[in-house]
């Protein structure tokens, strides 16, 4: 007799509390091994495939594509040990891989399959036979519960407890959108977000015009809008910018070019350029804790980069900036970039930042001041190089001219640290041997 095992929306990781159905990759019917790919999710962070840790017939699935579901929601269920390819419920259970953490993958012994498998007669009929009171149940999430009156309230995770106390919310008053009443982040934002009893009846939906179209903000879209917001409300940043000749350092990355071995990128260059001013300049590598009102200095540099994908805006992270070389960098460039445009990044390679590094001159613009990527405390733009008219050497002549901009948080340092280390950067532009005295 066939068992029916529950997949639920499993433990997402990095503070992440739900998810959206992008694609179902299998049917009511199919077969599926131990850590096949069963759906495509979108979180805040990433876009990935959820594999399953059981392997039979796919009984039901929960949520169709477009649909939000949070961390403990039933997916899919799954009749094992209905035939002999499937994988028993017990031998499951004791010999799957259990990765199902979003983004960190699985166990890679068995291919993962997209393609739909026409399911066998035989297990076809067992699928039909499974309990159907089993498969019932499942199908009749149980109903919110409202927080406990006494006792520890059901939360998510820490995070969304911190996020709570930060921003005065009472979560005894909150009602869980989660399973048995769970609260979740998003439960603690509509609450900061709604207004208050006695401006309630004041608020209405704005007003479109005929025609308007109303695009959800959620997943990544919404994700970002939710840390720049709450960048420009916890950080006060200023920003401070320099033009810099950077005809020097285009000239030596054309001669490493030129020699044997992979190619090194201008991105790469500057963010080596990065490391060597935040080891002089350690303040701006930086987080500020509200809790223990501290200032802390990171030890090591995971250097963040913007990148325009067709989702939106990510940032992917080097780990370990600080002690790569300018071919590890590209290197490494080159595969996060990679996986952005692919939308392949796991929540991994999006999070941990200490820096970023927003090389804005690829949409053809000189400068900006961008909004400091929450919770860091700086971030170095870098605008378009360009041939511009410039004094070198006491005559005007025509150089490659670059703006580079300082966006830093008032709290971890004064205009005297932040000038500094701009300068230091704009130094190692105009003449690389800077840099090399720092190596």
């Amino acid at each position: 007799m066939p068992q029916v095992m529950e997949f639920k929306l499993p433990d997402l990781g990095e503070g992440l509390t739900e998810a959206e159905i992008v694609r179902w990759l299998v049917a009511v019917g199919d077969v599926v091994e131990v850590d096949q790919p069963v759906v495509e999710v979108e979180t805040a962070k990433a876009m990935v495939e959820v594999p399953c840790p059981y392997g039979g017939v796919v009984t039901a699935r929960f949520g169709e594509e477009g649909t939000e579901l949070p961390v403990g929601a039933p997916l899919i269920t799954v009749a094992v040990g209905a035939g002999s390819e499937p994988e028993p419920a017990a031998v499951a259970e004791s010999s799957g891989s259990g990765n199902v953490l979003v983004g960190y993958g699985t166990d890679h012994s068995r291919p993962a399959r997209r393609k739909r498998v026409a399911r066998p007669a035989a297990m076809a009929a067992a699928a039909v036979a499974a309990p159907v009171a089993a498969v019932a149940a499942v199908a009749a999430p149980a109903p919110a519960a409202p927080a406990q009156a006494s006792g520890p309230v059901p939360v998510i995770s820490p995070l969304v407890r911190k996020l709570a106390r930060d921003n005065g919310v009472d979560l005894r008053a909150l009602r869980g959108s989660g399973p048995e009443g769970l609260i979740l982040r998003a439960d603690v934002e509509a609450a900061l977000r709604a207004p208050a009893p006695a401006a309630q009846a004041a608020v209405t939906p704005v007003a479109a015009p005929e025609g308007a179209t109303r695009i959800p903000l959620k997943g990544l879209r919404g994700a970002v809008a939710e840390k720049l917001s709450r960048s420009r409300r916890e950080i006060p940043e200023a920003t401070c910018w320099v033009d810099a000749d950077a005809t020097e350092l285009m000239a030596a990355r054309a001669a490493m070019n030129a020699a044997a071995g992979p190619k090194i990128s201008v991105l790469a260059l500057l963010a080596r350029i990065c490391t060597a001013a935040l080891a002089r300049y350690p303040e701006l590598n930086s987080t500020v804790d509200l809790a223990a009102n501290e200032i802390v200095r990171l030890p090591s540099v995971h250097l963040g980069f913007a990148a325009q994908t067709e989702r939106g805006l990510v940032v992917p992270v080097v780990r370990d900036a600080q002690s790569r070389s300018p071919e590890s960098l590209s290197a490494e460039f080159g595969r996060l970039t990679e996986l952005a445009r692919t939308g392949k990044l796991a929540p991994a390679d999006l999070t941990g930042g200490t820096f970023t590094l927003n090389n804005y001159g690829v949409f053809g613009v000189d400068g900006s001041t961008p909004i400091i990527n929450h919770p860091e405390a700086a971030m170095l733009g870098v605008g378009r190089i360009v041939d511009k008219p410039w004094v070198h050497e006491g005559q005007l002549a025509v150089r490659k001219v670059v703006q580079l901009s300082l966006t830093f948080d008032h709290r971890v340092c004064d205009g005297g640290a932040a000038g500094g280390f701009l300068r230091y950067v704009a130094d190692c532009v105009e003449s690389p041997a800077v840099l090399l005295r720092s190596l």
